[in-house]
């Protein structure tokens, strides 16, 4: 059965003065999914997310959201999206109550949900303090809660956790992970860390230069983490050429014989042909490529990691 898709780009694009920003991306954001939209600053997802939201007209393409044409019923749409594009809006003198009830009165939605948002957020007890006094992560909690306050069926966040200490991210991360589940929300998240994206996002897609380079779930891109077996000998060179003789097709580098991922069979057959052979086998070690090698291999040409 195909899934269903809350968000449907299709070949979007965005210039300004002839330079492609957003070039030719197709999205697809599945229903109930937490979808990273991963790529180095200037890769163009601010673009694309202000596209999605109809802050900016594109320059050819469309966008499809709930199944409709965003050009066509766009305020429609926007009533059930909530969004949080770079920094929060807030007044520092008003409490975060008063704040949230500005954008509960322009949305037009009962009052009881000012506590409901709040308590998601984990603000409650800070109610109704000035929003001036709010650490980074608390403001963002805010911004997060403003987003909320709709009770939006999709909600857009670009880079929630951009300039917040560890356990203000370790915060974000967690409330962005249980919006699916308990609220049956589908998250759009922009980051430039991979980390970030790995230890939240269900659906990956990576952009770089305008363009969407991947698109697929979190175990896909965890796949291509290829291992590296490195076996390391007294006669590197040596004990090489007899492994190729022997039909075990691996590589010298830095007096290390490398093999591409094995088994542990293949590895226990090897290290036996060697001892075999009188070679002295000083190491076997597993390297694992790491997710964010990949990302950076992807990516590479850009300069802002």
């Amino acid at each position: 059965m195909e899934q269903q898709l809350v968000v449907k780009t299709t070949d979007l694009t965005k210039r300004f003065h002839g330079v492609h920003a957003v070039d030719n991306v197709n999205l697809q954001i599945p229903k109930g999914a937490i979808y990273g939209f991963l790529g180095p600053n200037g890769a163009g997802k601010t673009t694309a997310i202000k596209l999605i939201l109809g802050l900016i007209y594109e320059s050819s393409g469309s966008v499809t959201i709930f199944g409709k044409d965003l050009k066509r019923e766009k305020l429609s749409i926007l009533r059930k999206v909530g969004s949080l594009v770079e920094s929060p809006s807030y007044y520092g003198h008003l409490s975060a109550k008063e704040n949230l009830e500005i954008t509960r009165r322009i949305l037009d939605v009962p009052k009881s949900r000012i506590d409901e948002v709040l308590s998601i957020v984990r603000l409650e007890k800070e109610a109704s303090r000035p929003v001036k006094g709010f650490s980074l992560g608390m403001k963002q909690r805010l911004g997060i809660a403003s987003a909320l306050i709709g009770n939006p069926d999709l909600l857009i966040l670009d880079e929630p956790t951009n300039g917040l200490d560890p356990s203000g991210i370790i915060e974000i991360r967690e409330l962005i992970k249980q919006l699916p589940e308990q609220y049956g929300m589908t998250v759009l998240v922009s980051s430039h860390l991979l980390a970030e994206i790995d230890q939240m996002a269900t659906q990956v897609g990576i952009i770089t230069k305008g363009k969407l380079i991947f698109q697929d779930s979190i175990d896909v891109l965890r796949k291509k983490a290829v291992s590296k077996i490195l076996i390391k000998t007294n006669k590197a060179e040596k004990a090489w050429r007899f492994l190729l003789s022997a039909g075990w097709k691996g590589t010298l580098s830095d007096n290390n014989i490398v093999f591409p991922g094995m088994s542990d069979k293949k590895v226990a057959d090897v290290v036996k042909s060697l001892i075999h052979q009188q070679f002295e086998i000083y190491r076997v070690e597993e390297e694992k490529m790491s997710l964010e090698n990949i990302f950076l291999e992807m990516t590479k040409g850009e300069q802002t990691l």
